[in-house]
């Protein structure tokens, strides 16, 4: 059912616990593009599913390392959508479960935070298990102490999801009455299989650019996040 973005605002701020499911069009407004729409980047170029795969990672580590350099964004700034979600958490009950490996959440202030798919910005050797900073990552993919190939922590398509992971997004999404999905089309696994998760009595709010389908009855708001967030 289509709300308005008042309704949304009021269902965010009435709330007695709330749990952030948020994808790509949460970064934009950041100027983070979604990297599957990224201007250019793929011409003459493998799918993204390919170039972001451990098999690529492994088979063809230059190929992987090129392309993954591009999507950092360093100088990006949280915005009012991460800035407000933050800001949220220190009145009530709010977890965020994020899709984005843009580290923008954290930057906010948002404690409880589950990077479902890691982090560009937390970067190990794959030889010698050290972590290395990102800076030191983006110079070279080659460990300065032992020559080991240097990876970013995110989950790669081929690569399986820690536990850990797993039963953190299922308890954030447990234990709130509200579910706000931001900025993604909810269509990938198993990130979108944690609506399964909710309570019973929880409402599901959607705010997106394009219709999403979701399971159930739900609000949703056809709008960019930042236009709802500036009322919050």
């Amino acid at each position: 059912m289509e709300t308005h973005i008042q309704v949304a605002v009021e269902k965010i701020q009435q709330a007695k616990s709330i749990t952030f499911l948020t994808g790509a069009g949460v970064s934009t407004p950041s100027g983070v593009p979604d990297y599957r729409s990224l201007q250019g980047v793929y011409q003459g170029m493998e799918a993204p599913e390919y170039l972001l795969s451990i098999d690529c990672l492994i088979r063809e580590p230059e190929k992987f390392y090129n392309f993954v350099k591009k999507l950092y964004h360093p100088t990006a700034k949280p915005n009012v959508i991460h800035q407000k979600m933050a800001q949220l958490e220190k009145r009530k009950p709010v977890w965020v479960v994020s899709q984005n490996i843009d580290g923008l959440h954290q930057a906010a202030g948002s404690q409880h935070l589950v990077n479902f798919h890691g982090s560009l910005y937390d970067c190990f050797c794959r030889k010698c298990g050290q972590a290395v900073p990102w800076q030191e990552y983006l110079e070279s993919d080659r460990h300065e102490n032992c020559g080991g190939q240097i990876r970013p922590g995110i989950v790669l398509y081929g690569e399986g999801f820690t536990e850990d992971t797993l039963n953190q997004a299922v308890q954030a999404v447990k234990v709130s009455d509200l579910l706000v999905i931001v900025g993604t089309s909810f269509q990938v696994h198993p990130f979108c299989d944690l609506i399964y998760e909710k309570k019973e009595t929880a409402a599901v709010l959607a705010i997106n650019q394009t219709p999403i389908y979701i399971p159930g009855s739900y609000d949703f708001v056809e709008a960019e996040g930042s236009a709802v967030f500036r009322e919050v």
